[in-house]
């Protein structure tokens, strides 16, 4: 929730999307960027339930998704897919 300059988006971008998700094990996933105009429905139900991620980011878990959707842009969101 750090936005574009986060670290961790730098790395994924870097691998290519090359990552490893740890559930008792390594598992090899590619992340995959979402493309802008599908990301505010996503950043809102982020923000509903992630309640550690809220204070990083600039809209209230209430606000409406045209909220979400204008500040989408400053946030990459990446769906998870099997390696």
């Amino acid at each position: 929730m750090l936005g574009e300059g986060s670290e961790w988006v730098r790395n994924v971008r870097a691998a290519g999307g090359k990552a490893y998700v740890k559930r008792g094990q390594s598992l090899p996933v590619r992340l995959t960027e979402v493309p802008l105009g599908e990301r505010g429905p996503i950043l809102k139900a982020y923000c509903q339930v992630a309640t550690s991620g809220r204070e990083h980011f600039p809209v209230s878990p209430a606000a409406p998704l045209a909220e979400f959707e204008a500040v989408a842009e400053r946030y990459p969101v990446f769906r998870i897919d099997p390696a």
